[in-house]
């Protein structure tokens, strides 16, 4: 391992180990942001002046960056220096023997056109791991097409089936879903190519397209259209798979969700509405003719659910052990006690943007746990520290490379954000 552990700090499952971001806005930083969580020290490259387009991306905080970027660039290290510069460039071949992990998510050809592709990093260590997120990946026809979250759920597959089948497209509830899903499969990969570095001795790529993490999840519909030539349309909130399963109106204007998986769930539904005799033997007994009557039975559930407010709905459910739950907006979600027992939201009180909910780390690990440290932090908050303290330039050399704009003047960190 690279990085010195921590003293007195609890060990985390990835402590010693050193990442070096050099990605924007969203999906390599995701990937880093969870490794940062479980023990990685992440160094995030930002351009001077300029930093990630991500600090200025959704709602705009007073410290001066916006919430997603306070969220996402939680427990990482700012240190900013332009690569497109030969003087940059030479700045981050020095980090290189020092890290473990590069991520990086600019267009191909981006880091070779400066002088810092795979090879060249490479033969610097021997032992570095590389994650590439990219819009269409590293090969290809479509290498060279830029892309971003939107981009990925369209030709993934996933946006033409969000919607209802007379109505355009939608998007599946964040144009960002792609960049998430990559961030997750791309954290995955690094730490099984660090699993596998401990096997032989040696780093590798991880090559990522934004659209390949979408399809991965789209269950059978690729074995689907293969055997029977069906191409699947949209439809609306409901299930192809499975009927009655879909979500519905309450008494009381909210929405649940209830999944009807098998027929014995089905039977138990039938049963907490007191008509058990569509069941079994009855009309509905069936996966098959639920799906021959799909609209009748959606209408049928849609008026039971029409008769009850929702907590008594999800009661009598739960007690039936029928699958149900509350469709949740972002306020309910923050009075739920469920979420407040898991906290699931963390009120975070971060020394350079003061309390802020975000979302608390995930997966829960009984031994080794995650944590946030610090929230997103000031631009360039941390080059005394790495490029000083780490590289062992000076300030005069610093100044220097201020004074060219390849860097920016060390900001002071705080506390929190010290590391």
């Amino acid at each position: 391992m690279t990085a010195e552990l921590p003293p007195g700090q609890p060990v985390q499952p990835l402590t010693g180990i050193r990442v070096l971001e050099l990605a924007t806005f969203l999906a390599g930083p995701f990937c880093c942001t969870q490794l940062g969580e479980f023990g990685a020290e992440i160094i995030k490259v930002e351009l001077p002046v300029v930093g990630d387009p991500g600090r200025k991306y959704g709602t705009a905080h007073a410290c001066g960056d916006s919430l997603v970027f306070l969220s996402e660039a939680r427990n990482k290290k700012s240190v900013t220096i332009d690569l497109r510069t030969p003087e940059g460039a030479a700045i981050l071949k020095q980090l290189i023997p020092q890290v473990d992990v590069v991520v990086e998510n600019f267009q191909v050809g981006t880091l070779e056109k400066w002088g810092l592709g795979w090879e060249t990093l490479k033969a610097i260590n021997p032992r570095l791991v590389m994650t590439r997120i990219t819009g269409f990946g590293q090969t290809g026809p479509l290498k060279d097409r830029p892309g971003f979250g939107r981009i990925g759920n369209g030709f993934g597959g996933l946006s033409f089936l969000v919607g209802y089948p007379d109505r355009p497209p939608s998007s599946p509830g964040t144009a960002t879903t792609a960049d998430y899903l990559s961030g997750l499969y791309g954290a995955f990969g690094t730490v099984m190519a660090l699993r596998a570095r401990d096997l032989t001795g040696e780093g590798q790529v991880i090559d990522i397209g934004l659209y390949e993490t979408v399809f991965r999840i789209l269950d059978e519909i690729a074995p689907a259209f293969q055997m029977t030539g069906h191409v699947r349309q949209r439809v609306g909130p409901g299930s192809v798979n499975s009927c009655p399963h879909s979500h519905y109106q309450t008494k009381d204007g909210r929405w649940v969700g209830i999944a009807c998986s098998s027929d014995k769930i089905f039977e138990r539904l039938a049963g907490v509405t007191g008509q058990s005799e569509l069941a079994g033997e009855g009309r509905w007994g069936t996966y098959k003719a639920r799906n021959a009557d799909r609209a009748e039975v959606d209408a049928w559930v849609s008026r039971w659910t029409g008769s009850l407010d929702r907590d008594t709905l999800v009661r009598l459910c739960e007690e039936a052990q029928v699958p149900c739950g509350p469709v949740y907006a972002i306020d309910e979600i923050f009075e739920d006690p469920q979420y407040r027992a898991r906290e699931n939201i963390l009120f975070f009180n971060d020394a350079r943007a003061g309390e802020v909910a975000i979302p608390n780390v995930v997966p829960r690990m009984t031994g080794t746990p995650g944590s946030v440290k610090w929230l997103g932090p000031a631009l360039g908050a941390h080059n005394e520290e790495i490029l000083g303290g780490l590289l062992g330039l000076t300030a005069d050399e610093l100044g220097h490379l201020a004074g060219k704009g390849v860097v920016s003047l060390p900001e002071p960190a705080s506390a929190a954000q010290a590391g």
